[in-house]
Parts: C-alpha cells; sequence; structure tokens
C-alpha cells in the first residue's frame, strides 16, 4: 500500500510492516487507478478508538500488530505481523480486563471477512471483488456516468515488460519495414552483380524504371483497392493466424518506400556509370559517345529524387506535412518527365549508334514501357477530378459532418478532399448515411485546414480518383473485433456500417463530451456497431489508461482482434502494448 493510506491510523511502510500513523482513522475509501482498494476503519478499531478518547484510556501499543487486508487485482493475501491472529485476540482479552467499562458500552464483535479478488495469471481473467464494484459505482455515480467509465477495468495494474524482443519485432521490424526491408536488399543484390559485372547503362535505366513504376502503382487507388480485395478475400473460416497476416495488407507502403530508395540507388549507379564514360571519352578522344544535355538532366534528377526522399522522412513529414506533400507531389511529376525527356535524348544518341530507328529502338527497350505505365497511374486518378457539391453539418466547435452523394461508399472506404486541387488533399473515411443515399465524413479539428473547414463548411468540395479503400477494411477477415478509438476517430470506425457482413463488435470510445461534441446521430452510429458501447468522457473522468478495459474485453469477448485507430502517438504506443502483450493489434500506420 503506497503513501501511507490510513487503516483505522495504522500506516505500511515500506519494507511491508506497519506503524502508527499521524492520519486520521475515520478516511473515505479510494479506489486508485493502480488497482489497489484501500479500505476505510473497520468497526472494531472505531469502536475501540471513539470509546479510548471518551474514557481517557489507553491503547496498548502492541495493537499496532494488526491485520491488514489489502484487495488488489492480480493478488490478494492477508499481511500479518507481530504475534498474527492469536495474539490480536489475547490483546483484546487483556484490553477488556484492564478497562471494563470500556467494554460494558461497546461489545467488539469480529467483522465478516473481507472479499479479495480472485487471483489469476492472466490479468484479462480477473473478476473484481464486490467491496470494489460497489465502491466503484459509488465513485462513479459521483461523477456523473456510472454506464460510461468502466472504472473496474482501469483499476487493473499496468506491468510492462517489453523486452529487446518485443521492440525489434513490433517496432524495429515490423511488417511495413519489412517489406521495406526485403525489397531494397532484392534490389542491393541486383545492383551489386549488375556493377560487377555487366555495367550497361541500358540495364541500369530499365530497373531505375521498373522501381519508378512499382514505386508508383503502391499509390494508384485502383491498385491498392486490387490488393486489399484480393489480399481480404480469405475466408473467416482460414486458420486464425493466416487472416492476422492478411490483416497486415494496410503496410503495403513498405513496398512504395522500398522501391523509391531502390529507384535512387539504380539511378545513382546509373549517373556515376555515364558521368564516368562521359569524361573518359572526353579526356582520351576528345569526343564523347552522347552529348552533354544527358549528363545534364540526368544530375538534376539525382538532385529531385535525393529531395524527395529527405522530406519523406518520418521526421520532416510529422512536423511539416504540407511541405512534405507539395514537395513530393510535384518533384515527382517533375522528375517522371525530365526522365521521359532524358530517355527520349538518350535513346536517340543510342539507337543512331547502332543504326537503329528510334521507334524501334524504343519498342525494345523496357524501361519505355514502364515509363508509359508510370505515366498513365499518375494521369488517372487526375482524369476523375470533379468539384462536386457538399452539405456541412456543424456539430460542434470541434467537429463538422459533411454529407455527400456524388457517388456510393462501402465498408471500409475512404476519400480525398481538397479546397484547391493543387494545394493539399486530406483523407477522411466514409461511412454510409442512413438514408441509403449519401454518405458522410467526420471533419476534426487538427490544423488550420480543418479548422476553417469547422468554421466555414463549403458547399462545393474538390475530390480525387476512386474512393479507395483503407485500414479499416482489413478488418473483415475477423469474426469478433475490439474497436478502440479517440475523438474523431470514431469516424473511419463507422465505415464498419457499410458492410452487412462485417464482424461482431464492442467499441471503446475516449472522447470529450461525445454528444456535445459530434451529436445524437453520429451518438446513433455508434449504437449501431455497439449496442453497449464503453465511452469514457474525458471531461468528467480525464484521460483513462484504456489497455485494461481493452484486455478485459478482449478475453469477455472472445475476439480475434483490436483495432486501435487515434492520433499516431496513441495508436502507436497502445498496438505495441498489446502485441507485446500477446494480443492481435491493429492501427493505421500514417506513412502518407
Amino acid at each position: 500500500m503506497r503513501n501511507g493510506a490510513p487503516y483505522g491510523g495504522i500506516t505500511s511502510s515500506e519494507d511491508g510492516g506497519w506503524r502508527k500513523s499521524s492520519v486520521s482513522h475515520r478516511k473515505l475509501a479510494e479506489v486508485h487507478a493502480c488497482g489497489t482498494v484501500r479500505s476505510g476503519n473497520s468497526p472494531i478499531w472505531e469502536d475501540v478508538i471513539a470509546n479510548q478518547d471518551s474514557k481517557g484510556a489507553r491503547v496498548p501499543s502492541y495493537y499496532r500488530d494488526c491485520v491488514a487486508i489489502k484487495c488488489d487485482l492480480h493478488c490478494s493475501y492477508l499481511y500479518t505481523t507481530g504475534a498474527g491472529i492469536l495474539r490480536i485476540f489475547l490483546s483484546m482479552s487483556s484490553f477488556h480486563k484492564s478497562n471494563m467499562s470500556l467494554s460494558e458500552k461497546s461489545e467488539i464483535s469480529i467483522p465478516p471477512p473481507a472479499k479479495c479478488s480472485s487471483h489469476s495469471s492472466n490479468p484479462s481473467n480477473v473478476t473484481l471483488v464486490d467491496v470494489e464494484k460497489e465502491i466503484a459505482r459509488i465513485l462513479a455515480e459521483k461523477n456523473g456516468s456510472p454506464k460510461d467509465i468502466d472504472l473496474e477495468a482501469q483499476a487493473a495494474a499496468r506491468k510492462k515488460r517489453h523486452t529487446c524482443i518485443s521492440f525489434i519485432r513490433y517496432t524495429a521490424l515490423d511488417i511495413y519495414r519489412r517489406l521495406f526491408s526485403l525489397v531494397f536488399l532484392a534490389n542491393l543484390a541486383v545492383f551489386i552483380a549488375v556493377m560487377t559485372a555487366e555495367r550497361k547503362l541500358l540495364a541500369l535505366v530499365n530497373a531505375t524504371a521498373a522501381n519508378v513504376l512499382a514505386c508508383g502503382l503502391a499509390r494508384q487507388p485502383l491498385v491498392v483497392n486490387a490488393i486489399f480485395v484480393i489480399v481480404c478475400s480469405i475466408p473467416r473460416s482460414a486458420p486464425l493466424r493466416l487472416r492476422r497476416i492478411a490483416a497486415k495488407v494496410y503496410h503495403y507502403g513498405g513496398v512504395h518506400s522500398g522501391c523509391g530508395i531502390a529507384s535512387f540507388l539504380w539511378y545513382a549507379g546509373f549517373v556515376g556509370l555515364m558521368s564516368k564514360q562521359y569524361w573518359s571519352a572526353a579526356g582520351e578522344a576528345g569526343k564523347t559517345a552522347f552529348s552533354v544535355l544527358p549528363v545534364v538532366l540526368s544530375y538534376i534528377i539525382l538532385a529531385l529524387l535525393l529531395a524527395i526522399i529527405l522530406v519523406a522522412h518520418p521526421a520532416f513529414r510529422m512536423k511539416k506535412h504540407d511541405y512534405f506533400e507539395l514537395t513530393h507531389r510535384f518533384s515527382a511529376w517533375v522528375v517522371v518527365i525530365l526522365f521521359v525527356i532524358l530517355l527520349l535524348v538518350f535513346s536517340d544518341e543510342a539507337s543512331r549508334a547502332a543504326g537503329q530507328p528510334l521507334g524501334t529502338f524504343l519498342v525494345h527497350l523496357p524501361a519505355f514501357w514502364f515509363l508509359v505505365l508510370t505515366v498513365l497511374s499518375i494521369i488517372h486518378p487526375w482524369l476523375l477530378l470533379r468539384k462536386v457539391p457538399v452539405s456541412g453539418e456543424t456539430l460542434s466547435p470541434h467537429a463538422v459532418r459533411l454529407h455527400m452523394n456524388h457517388t456510393n461508399t462501402s465498408f471500409g472506404k475512404g476519400i480525398q478532399l481538397a479546397t484547391h486541387p493543387l494545394q493539399d488533399w486530406h483523407g477522411f473515411a466514409t461511412f454510409p448515411d442512413p438514408d441509403g443515399q449519401s454518405f458522410s465524413c467526420l471533419v476534426s479539428k487538427a490544423g488550420d485546414w480543418t479548422t476553417a473547414r469547422i468554421k466555414c463548411p463549403p458547399k462545393h468540395i474538390w475530390k480525387r480518383g476512386v474512393l479507395i479503400y483503407g485500414f479499416a477494411y482489413a478488418m473483415r477477415v475477423f469474426k469478433r473485433v475490439i474497436v478502440v478509438t479517440t475523438g474523431s476517430g470514431i469516424g473511419p470506425c463507422l465505415s464498419f456500417l457499410g458492410d452487412e457482413n462485417r464482424p461482431a463488435l464492442r467499441v471503446v470510445w475516449q472522447t470529450r463530451s461525445p454528444l456535445r461534441t459530434y451529436g445524437r446521430d453520429v451518438f446513433n452510429l455508434v449504437t449501431k456497431l455497439d449496442a453497449d458501447p464503453v465511452i469514457i468522457e474525458t471531461n468528467q473522468s480525464g484521460r483513462v489508461d484504456m489497455l485494461p478495459i481493452i484486455r478485459r474485453l478482449y478475453a469477455e469477448f472472445e475476439a480475434e482482434a483490436v483495432c486501435v485507430i487515434s492520433n499516431p502517438v496513441v495508436t502507436k504506443r497502445v498496438v505495441f502494448d498489446l502485441e507485446s502483450g500477446g494480443i492481435p493489434a491493429f492501427g493505421p500506420i500514417f506513412d502518407s
């Protein structure tokens, strides 16, 4: 028991013993977040001390030898000091003999034994004691939210023992980084083989173009939707381990970044080899195999590729996301355009040296077709650029709900929105409206753009490409899922409403004043997902540790997975804590 909790004027010491306390013995019971119940004084000690005060009798010092009962979520046991139970009864008898007047006025009776929590090696299976339930109920009623805040689950002690293996497995080498490493190392092996054997410029050009194509396709909406549909078509009757692997499909961004870095590697090799040939030929014969134009273009492209990679670093991307997006998009467009020009110039000079027509040379050059597909994949979403009508419903000063009907949505799909097509774009999860004729997305205050939309809801807005499947769609492979979210993260969770065959759900939602912030309609949609959601109102309870609640629900609901949707920091921490504890958890990785 920490901080010297009073037990009838007796507190625990650091070494587990007991000593006198100057704190008053009359203290209400408290329930602490660590899971320890601090009980008030028993009737025995209150009567004794009360009569002592009235009569002036001195309580023998050996009354410090008492039995303290400590109720904990993870263990229950009796602390006894001194002579133990027998000595207590003997001391009581001695006390009556020396203070008969005291015993005549107050009969000392033994209280019923306290009920403590049943011990289990698995924290998820812990059943709280009746005493704790009653105290939790009283405190909850005092706070005005007896049903919304699960104080029982909050009482579970949080014991973090994250090993080095857990960090390596779930952070340093998560699925995203494994895909990145696989793609990059495969390219590195082939690159070393090419540079040590052939050293042909065309081989380097083809490899660069292939990686640029793969990098672009990994972000192409049609390709992304196809990946989700194919991987997540695995039936729910399949082995659970296989379905959990399939649910990691949203880490496909590792292919995008891996191919992006690999393309820079191949292109740097191409520039280095071409520069060597150019300056060697110029020094020896005074005449090079190709003009200076390809060399100049190659160095410009190399600088742009390096800039794209630098601004894509997570540290820069998180702090300056708008600059990252603009630099990433426009620099990529310029790189592709310059690469096409470089390929045409290089192919023209190479075809003349080989005595072939330019058209014939290009048709037989793989890099040409790779670039054609790359250009088409970039152009396609912009061909579907539209300015669509939107109806804004202001829910509160912190959130607005945008209604659109230009197309239909389905489970797990998101939309890209912008107020200007050439400025920053913002992705939002969609969910169907009850009328079935339109769909909505929740916009919560998170920056300048969202704040402006909340203050002045737009009448029209730009959309690009098709609706794209997101993280939530991967949860359809499970039968039973715990959905954990905070604040406006409830928006992506509502996308589950777009699937009649959705998994059985339990919802844990921690937010500030859900009815006042998001309105009755959104609240009713939440109850469609879970008729009895666990809602933690932070304006009443403050931010609480949701892990004990999640663990208990996971065990009681017999869930197959936990879906976490919150801000990047909370999502990463909760997913890591759950996975380290053996609970399969999934959350968006915010890699774009």
